[in-house]
């Protein structure tokens, strides 16, 4: 129980930070860890990537789309079912332009339109995940509702090779210390501004 106050404290605290950050300063926090990102070997040498597609209070990750598509890789996005998330394949920057918004005003593929799944044509081999607040070794709070974590425990289960993991975040995102539990996944690098 105390893990899960502890958790929702951190997020409160991240939630009242990243309000006083401009969008300026998160535009240029943003090109740099697209930077960052574009020089990690795993990148460079990765086919098939997934990444969420940003809100205004995430690392911006529509450069790191169009960059996928410029260097002919695949991108796969999530589309959510309920309490699962699947990630599902993105063809181009246009049919990212036209995915409809959600309630929560972010772009998703809509649940009755059948794209290919990730899990079930190959995997991944890369992973950029959002995330609250970051730890630089690796721990990763996220939103509280575990999709990610459920996400990639499968992800293993199914693939032979384990896909490398990047978190991406704002630098007032990364903390001393994050509580986490047995069922938080931890991220291979944490790349911020």
């Amino acid at each position: 129980m105390a893990v899960s106050s502890a958790k929702s404290a951190l997020r409160r605290k991240i939630t009242n930070i990243l309000e006083n950050v401009s969008s300026e300063e998160k535009k240029i926090q943003s090109v740099k860890v697209f930077e960052k990102l574009r020089a990690l070997k795993q990148y460079q040498d990765s086919k098939r990537i997934s990444l969420y597609l940003s809100t205004e209070d995430e690392i911006d990750t529509v450069p790191i789309l169009k960059h996928i598509f410029d260097m002919g890789k695949e991108a796969f996005i999530p589309q959510y079912h309920g309490k699962t998330m699947e990630m599902v394949k993105l063809k181009s920057m246009d049919d990212y332009q036209a995915l409809p918004l959600t309630k929560w005003n972010i772009k998703q593929p809509s649940i009755t339109e059948h794209r290919e799944n990730a899990l079930e044509t190959g995997g991944l081999d890369f992973i950029i995940l959002p995330g609250v607040a970051f730890t630089a070794n690796g721990k990763r709070l996220g939103h509280g509702m575990g999709y990610y974590d459920k996400y990639l425990k499968r992800c293993f289960e199914k693939q032979n090779k384990r896909p490398y993991l990047v978190a991406v975040g704002f630098k007032e995102q990364i903390q001393e210390e994050v509580p986490v539990n047995e069922h938080d996944v931890p991220v291979d690098i944490v790349l911020s501004g």
